[in-house]
């Protein structure tokens, strides 16, 4: 399970992040509004921490803007705002729960277990693009009918960029998100290269209108159109 903690304060975000690896996430931790709302629109979150008072972009303008692109990721607002309006405002705004500052580590786990069990209840929805539907849970792909031979890491790298459909996915984002390689590496480059020529080769070549493009300079996308 991934999780990101959007936090401002370092003490604190630190403590959570360990708290929760210790058990056996995945934990991601940003310190700013804006660099939590990249994190949460570039890779597929399970759940997202998120403090309210944050410097720049607030957390309900965060969370605002993470349900007009219709992220699924279960929202637990922490935060020390403790009026009865936050709390309405938190969850009027597509928080999924509300913890306030100061907190017990093991009813913050608590939370987090149920949210992610409310989660896991929900079926996942097939991905489709055009004539391609992807199904994460069976993780078949089919293509105007005909399924789909991929590797595990390709179909990790096709999920990631349909899930990024009609955005532009650089390298270092594969690096991090499908790689799991926070520092990316020429040599890295070379790999996600191969994957990516790979993938359009099973993609692509067999039909007519290609949906895997290559944007010189920048990185990948997804799309239907050219770019």
């Amino acid at each position: 399970m991934q999780i990101l903690v959007i936090e401002d304060e370092p003490k604190v975000g630190h403590a959570v992040q360990e708290g929760l690896q210790a058990e056996g996430y995945e934990v991601v931790l940003a310190g700013t509004g804006e660099e939590g709302f990249f994190l949460a629109s570039s890779r597929a979150f399970d759940l997202i921490v998120l403090d309210i008072m944050l410097p720049g972009r607030d957390g309900l303008e965060v969370l605002a803007a993470l349900r007009r692109q219709n992220s699924g990721a279960q929202v637990l607002i922490l935060t020390a705002k403790d009026a009865i309006e936050d709390r309405v405002a938190g969850l009027d705004t597509g928080a999924d729960d509300y913890l306030v500052k100061p907190f017990a580590f093991p009813e913050l786990s608590a939370r987090i277990r149920a949210l992610l069990r409310r989660g896991k209840s929900e079926p996942a929805i097939p991905l489709k693009i055009g004539d391609l539907e992807i199904d994460p849970v069976t993780r078949a792909v089919v293509r105007k009918g005909t399924r789909l031979d991929l590797t595990v890491r390709e179909f990790e790298l096709l999920e990631y960029l349909a899930r990024n459909h009609r955005r532009v996915v650089s390298r270092e984002m594969l690096a991090r998100d499908v790689w799991k390689e926070p520092g990316r590496a020429t040599p890295l480059d070379n790999v996600i290269d191969v994957h990516v020529a790979r993938l359009r080769k099973k993609l692509d070549d067999p039909f007519a209108g290609k949906l895997l493009h290559t944007v010189r300079g920048v990185g990948f996308i997804l799309s239907e159109e050219i770019p």
